[in-house]
Parts: C-alpha cells; structure tokens; sequence
C-alpha cells in the first residue's frame, strides 16, 4: 500500500466509528502483528491507541510475520531477530501501561529438520526473555494460482512431510505450541497433524481460513460447507484450539472494501454469526478465543467496530463463556498470568 493509498484507507475507515459496547469487560487479543517492513508501518504506539480505543484489552499475544529478520544470521537463526525486538517492545509495554505484550509467538522453519529446528527454539526462548510461547510455521497453499500464497513459500502438503514433521517435534519437547495458518481445504492435513502430535497444543487461525475470492468467489455456501465437515473432524482432536478472527482479511471474501463505508458492527456479525457460533459450539468455549489480527484486519474496519462484532455475535452468552472466549482461553493456550 502506498503513502497515498493509506491515507485513502484511513479516511474510509473513518466513516465509521462506533462507541465500545459493554467497555469494561476484559479483552486479551491473542494475535496481532507489528511492522515497519510494509506500508503502512504499525509498531507499539499504533497498537497501544488501538488497545487503548474503549475496550479493555490487558494482554496481547504477537504472531509473527516476518518483520525485522536478519538474513545474514545462520538460515534456522533468521527468524530470531523479530522475537528479540518485540520482547524489547514488550517490556516497553509494561512500562506504558494498558495493554501488555505478554507472549510472543515466532517462527522457525521446520523445513530445516530437527536439529536445526532446536537450535531455532532455544535461540527464540533466550530471545524472548520469558515471553516466547510457541511458533507460527504458516502454510497457506492453494492450488489457484491466484489465490496468494504466505510468504514463506510453502508447498502442497507441508504438513505431512517427513522432514518438516521431524522439525515438528521439537515442539513438544519444549512444550511449546503451534499457530497453524492455512486455507480451508488444507483443515485436513492439520487434522491429521493434530492426531500424529496429539502432545503439541496447536491453534487454528483465522477460523480454517474459509476463501471467498477469485476461483471461490460467490461459493459462500459451498465453501461453508465444506469447513463445517473439516472442521467437525478437526474439533476431535483435543489438542486443537481456534482463533475466531481473520473476518476483515480480503481474501475471506465479502466485497466490504467496494463499499462507500466500512461496515458496522451489525453488517458484520449478521454476516459471520452463523458459522462463528457453530465453530463455537463444535469447539466449545474452552478452545476458542476471538482474535484482532490487527493491523491485517483493518482491511475492512477499525479496532473498535471489530471487537463490537465479536461481542454482538455473542451477545447471548452467559458471563463464563464470555470470559472464556474474551481472555480465558487465550490465557489457558499461551500461559498468559
């Protein structure tokens, strides 16, 4: 995005701003992102006015996305300059007040094989400075080739290499977890990951990642459909947790940015009520938490408008279950006090 883009974008999402519903209820975000490799930039001061917006968020888990790399570091140590940085941010966070940086979330590449994958999380753990809690090894992968791939390059079926699965399982060892972000055709292969490593605690990002644009645009039902019966094998496997989030990422589909304004918190839980609450039910509480996916989800609304979504799609719930999808089990995954 360039300079004048953003400024577009920014003033769209002006459009529409909403007072926080029910402020003081407790909110830990479990996966945002910071930057200043992409335009535009969003570090610290960007992420403490958005935790800072009206709804009481505490805590915030960062995921990693390749920011601040250091690519002439050994290829398993390259990932470790992000950690290093953010838990620099995050002891700042502490010291500002309001929301903290509790836990890191960084990457290491599996592809590398089990010793060079150990050789990573030990550098990540010292990195972190008590904060690392787990990695993120994405593998996002479509067969349309218009559908754009992670970054990090994956192939088809990753998840059951013989090598990546060895770099896998050092993640148990150390009893660290696993963010795991992919498209929903891919719900199966981490099906059967979860059931090979049933000891490693891992997260569903995003809600699967159900596509809905380019060779998947207007197949909303079909696409639906086609979650829910992965999605109930994957709910089997106990180890497995879900982050309802990732509903503003453009390649989810909904059109929202061909809009004049940004959509309100109504249009968007009318839009994503159905499917959240049956991932809710299929999960339960105790393994689902909402997520920001900040500032990735400012693609279609701002920070307020999104966490008055969330609350609206479960505005029904009793207190407990509102805690637990708010913060509880965000807590419970990552080891948040």
């Amino acid at each position: 995005m360039t300079h004048r883009d953003a400024i577009e974008h920014f003033a769209w999402l002006a459009r529409t701003t909403e007072a926080p519903l029910d402020p003081g209820f407790e909110i830990v975000d479990p996966h945002h992102h910071l930057w200043d490799h992409m335009s535009p930039p969003y570090l610290l001061d960007d992420l403490l006015a958005d935790t800072r917006s009206g709804h009481n968020v505490t805590a915030t888990v960062f995921i990693e996305c390749g920011w601040a790399w250091d690519r002439s570091a050994a290829p398993e140590l390259v990932p470790v300059a992000e950690t290093a940085r953010v838990a620099g941010l995050a002891a700042e966070s502490a010291r500002r007040g309001g929301a903290v940086i509790a836990k890191i979330v960084g990457h290491a590449d599996l592809r590398l094989g089990g010793v060079a994958t150990g050789r990573a999380l030990d550098a990540l753990a010292e990195a972190g400075r008590g904060r690392f809690a787990g990695i993120r090894h994405a593998t996002a992968w479509d067969g349309d080739p218009d559908i754009p791939n992670h970054r990090t390059d994956p192939a088809s079926g990753l998840m059951g290499d013989t090598v990546w699965r060895k770099g896998f399982a050092e993640l148990a060892k150390r009893n660290l977890t696993y963010d795991a972000w992919l498209y929903h055709p891919q719900i199966p292969e981490l099906t059967a990951l979860a059931r090979a490593f049933p000891e490693t605690t891992m997260v569903l990002d995003h809600i699967g990642g159900p596509l809905g644009v380019r060779s998947y645009r207007d197949r909303r039902e079909e696409v639906r459909a086609a979650c829910r019966a992965s999605l109930g094998e994957l709910a089997k496997c106990r180890n497995v947790n879900v982050k309802l989030g990732g509903i503003g990422m453009i390649v989810m589909g909904g059109d929202w940015q061909r809009q004049d304004s940004p959509p309100g918190s109504e249009a968007l839980a009318a839009y994503w009520r159905d499917h959240i609450r049956w991932i809710i039910e299929t999960f339960g509480v105790e393994r689902c938490m909402f997520e920001s996916n900040f500032p990735v989800d400012r693609e279609t609304c701002n920070y307020g408008v999104l966490w008055n979504t969330f609350k609206r799609i479960v505005a029904d719930a009793g207190p407990a279950e509102r805690a637990r999808l708010f913060a509880g089990t965000a807590k419970s995954v990552y080891g948040i006090a």
